[in-house]
This record gives C-alpha cells, sequence and structure tokens, in this order.
C-alpha cells in the first residue's frame, strides 16, 4: 500500500485554507464551460468566506477572497472577477532594505543625538540660547555619566566631553557648571519583603502574634473569672 504524505504533495500557497480548497482551486482550471466554471468560482468564493467569519466585518473583505482564489490557482485561473485581476509582481513586491547608521558613536553613554547637538550649536549665531542649551546638555550629561559609571563625574570630563565633540567651537565656565543643579538618577533598593509577623505589627497587632484582641476586657476568653468578694459573703449567710 502506498502511502501519501503531505510532505511529498505540492506546497501549499494559502495554508490557512487547506488542501481541500487548493484542490478545489485546481478543478476550476479544468472546467471547460466558462459559465460553468464562473459559477463554480463564486461557490468556491462563498465557502472561503465561511473559513474566514472574523474578516466579513472589513470592508475589502470579499476582494480579498477573490485574489486569494488568484493566489491559489498560482495566477493561471481564467474567471471574470467583479475586481481588477492581481498580477504576481503586484503581491510580490520586496519591500525596499532599510539603511542601517554606520557611524561611530563617540560617547556610547552620551548617545549620538548630543554629539549631533553639540556640533548644530557649535553654528548658531545666538549666544545666549547657546549658552541655555549648552547648560542643559551639560546637566543631561552628568546625569547620564552617573548612570554609567556609577559615581560623580569630575566637571573637567564634562568640559573636556564638549570641547571634543565641538572641535573647539564651544567652552563652558567651569564655574558655571558647578552653579548648575545635578540630576542624578539614584538606583533604589527593593523594598523588603514583609512577613506575616511585621503585617501583622503593622495592622496593630501588637507583641500578641495569633491571638484574638479584646478591647473591652482586660482577660482572655479561656481565663476563668475573678471571685467577687460580695459572693462569698451571700454564700456564707444562706449556709446558716
Amino acid at each position: 500500500m502506498r502511502h501519501n504524505y503531505n510532505n511529498t504533495r505540492r506546497k501549499l500557497y494559502l495554508p490557512e485554507y487547506g488542501r481541500h480548497i487548493h484542490e478545489m482551486v485546481d478543478q476550476l482550471s479544468e472546467i471547460e464551460d466558462r459559465d460553468e466554471r464562473n459559477r463554480q468560482a463564486r461557490a468556491v468564493i462563498a465557502v472561503m468566506g465561511n473559513l474566514q467569519p472574523l474578516l466579513r466585518d472589513t470592508a475589502d473583505f470579499t476582494h480579498k477572497l477573490w485574489d486569494h482564489l488568484f493566489i491559489m490557482s498560482d495566477f493561471q485561473l481564467d474567471v471574470d472577477s467583479p475586481y481588477p485581476r492581481p498580477t504576481r509582481e503586484e503581491l510580490t513586491i520586496t519591500p525596499r532594505k532599510m539603511e542601517y547608521p554606520q557611524e561611530r558613536i563617540q560617547f556610547k553613554h552620551y548617545g549620538k543625538y548630543v554629539a549631533r547637538m553639540i556640533r548644530e550649536l557649535r553654528n548658531e549665531p545666538n549666544r545666549e540660547a547657546t549658552a541655555v542649551a549648552i547648560d542643559s546638555l551639560a546637566r543631561y550629561m552628568r546625569s547620564k555619566s552617573f548612570e554609567y559609571n556609577q559615581e560623580h563625574p569630575n566637571n573637567e570630563v564634562i568640559i573636556k566631553d564638549i570641547k571634543l565633540l565641538s572641535e573647539g567651537g564651544i567652552e563652558i565656565d567651569e564655574v558655571a557648571l558647578n552653579n548648575l543643579r545635578s540630576d542624578y538618577k539614584h538606583t533604589f533598593t527593593a523594598r523588603p519583603q514583609k512577613g506575616p509577623q511585621q503585617r501583622m505589627q503593622q495592622r496593630g497587632g501588637g507583641k500578641n502574634l495569633g491571638q484574638k484582641q479584646y478591647p473591652n476586657q482586660k482577660m482572655r476568653p479561656n481565663a476563668a473569672p475573678r471571685k467577687n468578694a460580695g459572693d462569698g459573703q451571700q454564700r456564707h449567710n444562706s449556709q446558716r
């Protein structure tokens, strides 16, 4: 007995429709009568629509089904479609290859945009606006240097890096840099996990962990009640 495995069959163009739909499309090409072929093609379109119920609400649902019909026939089916017949070239357009940046980042912890802004500010005619922008960039560079090195950076390093990135076109005063507010992002340690005892104490459980609190009673519920002095006197009089 000869077995027919899927790996020996031809490849499915649209596997989501299954092999039976592909075989139905192949049989459409064998119908010689054009009117009968068009009628059977519309019947296959109806079956394909039942297999994709989630796409019925889309505006071009029927258009997609007809395109899929031509794709499964390898664009060889000759039927009258209510939509323009697609071609292989239209559906196999490869996207343009993306161009990745190849420039080398001089200071990776600052990023390429910091270096780009400093180079642009080098040719800025408004010196006052340049000074304000450089102050903001210097504060940002200090915070990034602190995050990268986990230690407070020296202002001389920031001044040197700005001068190097601007190719000597921008110089910042160390006194002005010292007066800038630091924006260091300190790392926070994780909060300690609280156990049952800590949670009970936080709720007001006190030292008596696991015991019920009775605010109106000073004794535990299982303790024996105190004897009243008047009870003993009444018992002595009754015995007489």
